[in-house]
């Protein structure tokens, strides 16, 4: 048996830990761009001088060896010939499989904004590679302008308060992380940050950047008519999954990118998939998750995503701990929310028809893992006659012998 799995980030690289898990005598090949294993999660941290290239790998140092891999570096996938069970790489090497594992993943994606794509100065904020090129620009850059205040974009924007870089940097929406916190939550960092030193635009986009003689960014304009000096320009707008080889096949595709089952399986047999290249996977936990249950089900050991709770995000800004579970803002009035805020620490908990749907914590996290169980099993609270920031795991659950709790209907 010969799996192929394409891309060596969190999904290709623990789908490979789990089919040598599964198949001690498989053959396994993987194929990916990068000659190194790398968490994106990270790299603000490289940039800011925190960690070294070689402290963002997540795999072991004998990753290869260990795992039996034939390991193709600096090459990608540029075909797929489904009929004949066969991936085309770009140095024009032909790979026969009897499964298939896509976990691609995605690229930076330049929103179609006057400029940004022909200035020179501009930056993703994906890979490795685009944070070498910042790195090695930014030194000399009086102006940087972050676009896009998600995840990426703040993670960005402290990387370079840690490198000792001062930031301005430009969202859309009316508050920083809106995928992830609330007006109230947001608004705890959006203070911190502006503290250090970086400076905000907030509910307004870019609508222009305008370059010099030389075709170099020199200042952005934005939506609401405002012109800002910039030299260097960090884009965390958006990604895109990396789907091209796949344009002229029969492997199902949406709006988001590669369409997968809670099997990992495609819509062609023995070809799955996993992690950013299906458009849905918000965070990391989400892609190792995919990656396990899809090399998994590869093997013959059929398992399902659907006990997976992903939409959570937790994060340490500045030393502010805060976590996001669920929906964030009330769908439609039928919705209640409870909170607690005392400067300190704010609480949310947005609750219906006995079942929470989401909840924020910030400052103290504690009562978070108790909070996931309840959303993710989605169980009936209105039975405990107690508030909901006293429920704890005795109102609901069981004790093995090994002392691990565990959930029962009753």
């Amino acid at each position: 048996m010969r799996y192929v799995v394409l891309g060596a980030s969190a999904a290709g690289v623990n789908g490979v830990r789990q089919l040598r898990k599964h198949c001690p005598e498989a053959e396994i090949v993987l194929v990916s761009k990068d000659d190194a294993v790398y968490s994106r999660c990270i790299l603000h941290h490289y940039l800011g001088g925190i960690r070294t290239k070689e402290e963002l790998c997540f795999a072991e140092s004998d990753f290869e060896t260990k795992y039996r891999v034939d390991w193709r570096k600096g090459v990608v996938c540029s075909a797929l010939r489904e009929a004949e069970k066969k991936v085309v790489l770009s140095d024009g090497t032909e790979l026969s499989y009897d499964r298939l594992l896509i976990a691609t993943g995605s690229h930076t994606f330049l929103p179609p904004v006057e400029g940004l794509r022909e200035a020179k100065g501009v930056f993703g904020f994906h890979n490795l590679d685009e944070v070498e090129q910042i790195r090695n620009e930014a030194a000399k850059a009086e102006h940087i302008v972050v676009m896009g205040g998600g995840l990426v974009g703040i993670d960005a924007a402290v990387g370079f308060l840690h490198s000792g870089r001062r930031v301005t940097l430009v969202e859309m929406e009316d508050h920083i992380l809106a995928k992830q916190l609330d007006r109230r939550s947001a608004k705890t960092y959006e203070e911190a940050m502006e503290k250090e030193g970086i400076q905000f635009y907030l509910g307004r986009g870019v609508k222009e950047v305008r370059m010099g003689d030389g075709g170099e960014v020199i200042s952005l304009l934005l939506t609401d008519g405002t012109e800002i000096p910039c030299d260097m320009v960090v884009v965390t707008a958006g990604v895109r999954p990396n789907v091209e080889f796949l344009k002229d096949t029969g492997v199902e595709m949406d709006r988001f990118g590669l369409v997968i089952d809670h099997h990992g399986q495609t819509s062609v047999p023995d070809i799955y998939g996993a992690g950013d290249v299906t458009g849905r996977s918000p965070i990391w936990p989400a892609a190792v998750k995919q990656g396990m249950t899809a090399a998994d089900n590869m093997a013959g050991v059929q398992t399902s995503m659907e006990d997976f709770f992903a939409s959570k995000s937790t994060m340490n800004f500045l030393g502010i701990p805060t976590m996001s579970l669920g929906v964030t803002e009330i769908p439609d009035e039928t919705y209640t929310v409870v909170m607690e805020d005392n400067g300190e620490q704010y609480r949310k908990i947005i609750h219906k028809n006995g079942k929470i749907y989401g909840a924020i914590l910030q400052g103290d996290l504690s009562y978070g893992g108790v909070l996931t169980q309840l959303i993710a099993k989605r169980i009936d609270v209105s039975r405990v006659k107690k508030p909901l920031f006293e429920i704890d795991y005795s109102d609901f659950f069981h004790t093995k012998e090994n002392f691990e709790f565990y959930y029962e209907e009753t």
